[in-house]
């Protein structure tokens, strides 16, 4: 079978048409906030899985391969990246830098100005 390399995803082109990833992924819904090259405006945008490296999500346009941006992740901050695939209602991201997909996870809030339905059960 024949492979082709992107970053740490091989895609083989074999009968199964295998996707290997060597990195493992969070799967979550998490908002975020999403600028494409230098735009000035940030469009919402919807997590679905992430990954030390890079992340799915939705979008509602189809955006070329290659395309820069900046994603601002809670928990974690804005991260520069570039666009590794699109397709309709979804597309990758592959990050410039590595960062900890748990931080996400944190929970928010646990202040006496945060309301109750923010913090975290006990």
């Amino acid at each position: 079978m024949e492979s082709y390399g992107y970053g740490h995803l091989t895609i083989g082109d074999g009968a199964e048409g295998s996707i290997k990833r060597s990195e493992p992924r969070d799967s979550l819904f998490l908002k975020a906030t999403l600028r494409f090259g230098h735009e000035a405006a940030a469009r919402d945008l919807r997590v679905r899985n992430l990954s030390e490296s890079g992340m799915m999500a939705d979008l509602d346009r189809i955006v070329p391969e290659g395309t820069r941006l900046t994603v601002d992740i809670r928990g974690i901050g804005e991260v520069q990246g570039r666009v590794a695939w699109c397709e309709s209602g979804r597309m990758g991201i592959r990050f410039d830098t590595t960062v900890d997909p748990q931080l996400a996870r944190k929970p928010v809030g646990g202040g006496g100005q945060t309301p109750s339905f923010a913090k975290p059960a006990i």
